[in-house]
């Protein structure tokens, strides 16, 4: 981990940084992802104050932009709005299934999922001829209801299409990270499948130091506490910026609890992004500002 370093975020520049942001209001797409600057060439002006503002830090200081996206819906999604949140908290969410729909473990994409993921993907062939920066570092939950989403969405963009047999560029590193993850424990949903079964499914994504066979992090009995999703949150901003230096545009595909960990620990609050949903930092975009000159390669979680 990066030793006294503080992580921040830049507001102003989307619709999403404002703390009485409401996402229902915004949409899991908005228009430029949220960026305020709708006038002609917004993202190029986006990305000449990124670097000024990289230009006018301290030294030691750094900034990187992050695409945040929410997973479409998963099984467990849907069976939460079958049954309920309150029945889903004290039932449903221990068992596998109901007997009409599995969720457990590690819930998959719902067709609705998919197309959101799809969504996900069309907005960004929308947006790309304007000059949105598109990420070279891509991060994902090892669940695959995340992995899927982020392979959807980055398919035939920076992800070559599998069935075409195409070699992945060095340039987009894909990493699966176990610190990405939902909050742990309890839910079935969110217990992942064998290192093993992602590595079939998933042959052009890379794991992440230390992760292991079996998922040795989800309990039946005790769900994780918010502090605990705050320190996973961390540990993933140290990792990123002691691996990618130099990389300023990072894609992070994961959860509302781990989004809302995220947007805790760089002072923004927390942002209830939609199923499928994007904003830039957390969801999709948003500016971090790295105060640290002193760091080491410990571990945070």
């Amino acid at each position: 981990m990066a030793q006294n370093s503080t992580y921040a975020y830049i507001p102003g520049f989307f619709a999403q940084d404002d703390p009485q942001a409401d996402p229902d209001v915004i949409g899991a797409l908005p228009d430029r992802f949220g960026l305020l600057d709708s006038n002609p060439g917004h993202w190029q002006r986006f990305q000449l104050n990124i670097t000024a503002l990289g230009l006018e830090g301290k030294p030691g200081d750094s900034i990187k932009v992050f695409f945040l996206g929410r997973h479409g819906q998963g099984y467990h999604n849907a069976a939460q709005a079958k049954y309920g949140m309150s029945a889903w908290d004290d039932h449903w969410s221990r068992l596998d299934g109901d007997g009409e729909i599995v969720w457990g473990p590690d819930s998959f994409l719902t067709p609705l999922g998919i197309q959101q993921a799809e969504a996900a993907h069309n907005k960004w062939l929308h947006e790309m001829p304007s000059g949105t920066p598109v990420p070279t570092v891509f991060y994902s939950s090892p669940l695959t209801r995340a992995l899927r989403t982020l392979e959807i969405t980055w398919t035939d963009i920076t992800l070559p299409n599998k069935a075409k047999d195409v070699q992945l560029q060095p340039s987009h590193k894909v990493v699966i990270a176990e610190n990405c993850r939902e909050v742990c424990g309890g839910d079935t949903c969110d217990k992942r499948r064998p290192k093993s079964w992602i590595a079939e499914n998933f042959p052009l994504f890379e794991f992440n130091s230390g992760f292991s066979e079996e998922d040795e992090f989800w309990t039946p009995d005790s769900r994780e506490t918010e502090e605990h999703v705050n320190e996973r949150a961390l540990s993933i901003l140290d990792d990123i910026w002691d691996k990618y230096p130099t990389e300023t545009y990072i894609s992070i595909t994961a959860h509302v609890g781990f989004i809302r960990g995220l947007t805790r620990v760089v002072g923004r609050g927390t942002y209830e992004l939609p199923t499928g949903g994007k904003y830039e930092y957390l969801p999709s975009n948003v500016s971090l500002r790295l105060i640290a000159e002193s760091r080491c390669n410990s571990h945070r979680y």
